[in-house]
């Protein structure tokens, strides 16, 4: 791990394996407490070099960075693959979307600034001057899940340095192999060496002392709500970023177009083995295409076969853990004991999961209503929009959803009465362009990703009085 400007190892060491065949991958060092505090007062040295950089040569050394990342390209694609289990033409196209990330966070180190206050306009302000200006946070912890080991860390890093931080990095304890890789490519491109930090570990054990220590002044986090609500409670009067998890619904009206409604199923329900944040999980599709729509559905699922996510041609990989894949098939089950229809899957061996279709799923079954994170999707019918409305907001969590309409006034109540942060029209829950703003409502969080909009969660406004 890198902590103080130098690489580190120790004799208590995690393996990293291969999620399809358990073979060692690596190891990496196990960090206690002591190593954070060492990475912390290491980044407090670096946050002040980060302050003083212009950001002009804060764009830079990021340009740098995203150029030596894109000639590394294959070999991270390859590296996520090996250590989080999704198929290699996912795992090369998070690496190309992280040169975007970063490439995008370089240009927004250029673009911070503040405004004049008008107020002269208010009682007593004659004669007075009044602008804001935007400063670093000072650290910034990154807290990172393993879904996407690459370009989620990226969301952070490249816009917590765009601003003139330093950043301690936590990843996620089954993928931390492309943050370290990561960790290389910045130092090689002029990073100064205490701007970042990489500590290594469970977060049970590392997360603690990260998240109350004052020094650090922002937290970033990914992950699931319980692991979100327990870092609020310990961080006390700092900023923070909570990118939770969700049970994204997807409406298909009766005038949707069903084949484009079913490939959108597809995509966005079992994309990395629907370990996705923004998956398509709970598909409510009117009364009246209801039969029709699953007919379309069942093939095209059937297609999804799991195996080897490196052999050419994979579909679909397995789960990052066996104990998940074992998981999701019992909530199967249970949907199925409950009355629900299974349409096709739900076998599993291993951490291999098959890609499933779940019918006549109630709302109140947990394939519904808790966080499935599993290749399944649980179909719900419904009668009319009021319905579709009612049972999409019927959740604690609002991170992504989608509707299947021609209809311009049923789009527009969706997009003004759906409680999500992401909303798309004639599209599934998943889809996510790095630049845009990007988070949840209720219990799927607070605060946005998308560099421009990190950059200004990374950063104070102050303002300033010219008398």
């Amino acid at each position: 791990m890198y902590i103080g400007g130098e690489w580190v190892d120790k004799p208590e060491k995690a393996v990293v394996r291969n999620k399809y065949d358990g073979a060692e991958i690596d190891t990496v060092p196990l960090a206690d407490a002591a190593d954070v505090e060492r990475a912390v007062a290491s980044a407090v040295r670096g946050a002040e070099v980060m302050r003083k950089m212009s950001p002009y040569d804060r764009y830079h050394i990021l340009r740098r960075a995203a150029d030596l990342l894109a000639q590394r390209q294959e070999e991270f694609g390859r590296t996520i693959t090996l250590e989080e289990g999704k198929v290699l033409s996912e795992g090369l196209l998070e690496a190309s979307r992280a040169v975007e990330t970063l490439t995008g966070s370089a240009e927004e180190a250029k673009r911070i600034h503040g405004e004049t206050v008008p107020v002269d306009a208010a009682p007593g302000g004659a004669n007075k001057i009044s602008f804001t200006i935007r400063v670093p946070c000072g650290v910034v912890a990154a807290i990172t899940p393993f879904n996407f080991p690459l370009n989620l860390v990226m969301h952070k890093v490249g816009p917590a340095l765009a601003a003139g931080n330093a950043v301690i990095v936590k990843p996620a304890s089954d993928t931390p192999l492309s943050a370290l890789k990561l960790v290389e490519v910045l130092l090689e491109a002029g990073l100064p060496a205490e701007a970042i930090q990489c500590v290594t570990g469970p977060g049970a054990k590392l997360g603690g002392a990260i998240s109350t220590d004052p020094r650090i002044r922002k937290i970033s986090f990914t992950g699931s709500l319980d692991v979100g609500e327990q870092i609020c409670k310990l961080a006390g009067i700092k900023k923070v970023t909570m990118e939770l998890g969700s049970n994204c619904p997807v409406i298909i009206m009766r005038d949707a177009d069903l084949d484009e409604a079913v490939r959108a199923t597809v995509v966005t329900g079992y994309s990395n083995a629907g370990q996705v944040c923004l998956s398509a999980q709970r598909i409510l599709v009117d009364s009246q295409v209801y039969a029709d729509y699953l007919d379309l559905l069942k093939p095209k699922v059937e297609e999804l076969v799991p195996g080897d996510p490196l052999k050419p041609g994979a579909r679909m990989g397995p789960l990052i853990r066996e104990s998940d894949a074992i998981r999701v098939n019992r909530w199967i089950h249970e949907a199925l004991d409950g009355g629900a229809r299974l349409v096709t899957g739900g076998g599993r061996q291993g951490a291999l999961h098959e890609a499933t279709v779940v019918a006549g799923v109630h709302p109140d079954m947990a394939i519904s209503r808790k966080e499935l994170f599993g290749p399944a999707v649980a179909v719900t019918p419904f009668h009319e929009i009021d319905e579709a409305i009612s049972l999409a907001n019927d959740t604690n969590y609002g991170l992504g959803a989608g509707i299947f309409t021609k209809n311009i006034d049923w789009a527009l109540r969706f997009a003004r009465e759906v409680d999500a942060g992401n909303l798309h029209v004639n599209w599934g829950s998943m889809w996510r362009a790095d630049l845009m703003p990007y988070g949840g409502l209720k219990g799927s969080g607070m605060g946005k990703e998308g560099p421009r909009y990190a950059v200004e969660e990374m950063t104070e406004l102050k303002a300033v009085v010219f008398h």
